[in-house]
């Protein structure tokens, strides 16, 4: 049962997208207050754009951070909590937006969230660094290695395996289909398949390839990783670039944008097998990608 929390969302420090805050600038508030600012702020129009865990100052302590988006406002506004012990209350039950965010603090962390509807893991790695596994073997949740997906039973139920090779440039994904007949009842989505070490690279700054590893995150987002990349960058650094490479980064985002939903539509129309839409939607999509490469000689937009 939630407890009823004077929410804080008002008084959340708030930025432009790229803008530096200092850690200490972000008041920790306790678990209860940060699970009602939370819940609170995307009631109020805002969406998680990140919710992860960090360490504290005391070895094995852990705490929360919430990057909450405005988009209409263009602001971000930042949450963040104290100690939040060897568990703390379901952020997911009230904000399904927190759902796999908090599948990932429980494998990363070995904190669990209370009344989450279906925890397990997401990436499949080691836990972090308070050394917690909730999933490890002899526990109710499946180990590490692999997931348990659900699946229906019955006379003329099957299952569709899909992944996690695909061919295409989007990121490696394994989708399960639970059918009945033509009729798909369940799609459970498995993602984090091929980890490479990007963000262990990251941690301790920028490396000389940092750059090139935010580029190759995944092969239809390239200008839009390398984007975010440099902008984390500039906002550490505290420095503006001219208004000019602003509107090169605009137009390089709105090639990517084009190039990517044009495919999906036709991705869409050749899923439900409805060819000619599927086919001119590829074409279009072709003509986004060498416009791009006739500006920076890449179809993707790499050096962009």
């Amino acid at each position: 049962m939630t407890t009823a929390v004077a929410s804080p969302v008002s008084t959340l420090p708030r930025m432009v997208p790229g803008e530096r805050c200092e850690l200490a600038a972000i008041p920790a508030l306790t678990p209860a207050a940060f699970r009602a600012a939370v819940v609170d702020a995307v009631n109020g129009g805002a969406r998680i754009s990140a919710l992860f865990g960090r360490t504290l100052a005391r070895p094995g302590q852990v705490g929360l951070v919430a990057v909450l988006a405005h988009d209409f406002e263009g602001v971000v506004a930042l949450a963040a909590s104290a100690d939040v012990g060897e568990s703390y209350e379901s952020i997911t039950a009230d904000c399904p937006q927190a759902h796999w965010f908090e599948r990932e603090i429980a494998e990363q962390w070995g904190v669990r969230p209370r009344g989450h509807p279906w925890l397990k893991p997401i990436r499949f790695h080691a836990p972090g660094p308070s050394g917690k596994n909730l999933f490890a073997a002899g526990t109710a949740a499946p180990a590490p290695s692999v997931t348990d997906f659900f699946r229906m039973a019955g006379e003329e139920s099957h299952e569709v395996a899909v992944g996690p090779v695909h061919a295409g440039v989007i990121e490696p994904g394994h989708f399960r289909f639970q059918c009945h007949g033509e009729i798909v009842h369940h799609l459970e989505i498995s993602l984090g398949y091929q980890h490479r070490g990007v963000e262990r690279a990251l941690v301790a700054g920028p490396p000389a390839r940092g750059w090139h590893y935010a580029e190759a995150l995944a092969g239809d987002t390239t200008i839009g990783h390398a984007t975010a990349h440099c902008r984390v960058l500039e906002g550490l650094a505290g420095t503006a670039i001219p208004p000019r490479a602003e509107g090169w980064r605009a137009l390089a985002l709105e090639l990517e944008r084009l190039a990517n939903h044009t495919g999906d539509l036709g991705a869409l129309a050749g899923d439900v097998g409805y060819l000619p839409t599927a086919s001119y939607c590829g074409r279009l999509r072709g003509d986004f990608l060498n416009l791009t490469a006739r500006v920076c000689g890449s179809r993707f937009g790499r050096g962009m």
